[in-house]
C-alpha cells in the first residue's frame, strides 16, 4: 500500500496487524497502534480505517471521540443484544 506517489510507506500492513497479533489486549486504540511506529497519530488511523475497509480490521466506536481496533481472524467480538 502507498502513501501516495513516489512516497515508501514508513510501515507495512503486515508490520500493522503483527501489532494486533503480538498485544496481550483482545482491542487497541489508535494511539497504541502509533505508539510502535515513527509516524504520527494520523497516519496510522488512515491506515487502520483502509485495513478496515479491506476487511482486515474490525472497530467500534466506545466514547464520542475512541474507537478499539481488532484483527477479526483472531478476535470474535459480539455486540450486547
Amino acid at each position: 500500500m502507498s502513501d501516495g506517489p513516489g512516497r515508501r510507506p514508513e510501515f507495512t500492513d503486515d508490520e500493522i496487524l503483527s501489532v494486533f497479533r503480538s498485544s496481550l489486549d483482545p482491542v487497541l486504540t489508535t494511539s497504541e497502534v502509533a505508539s510502535q511506529f515513527d509516524v504520527t497519530h494520523r497516519a496510522v488511523r488512515d491506515r487502520l480505517e483502509k485495513l478496515e475497509e479491506a476487511g482486515r480490521l474490525q472497530s467500534k466506536k466506545v466514547g464520542a471521540r475512541a474507537k478499539v481496533w481488532w484483527d477479526p481472524e483472531y478476535v470474535t467480538v459480539s455486540e450486547p443484544e
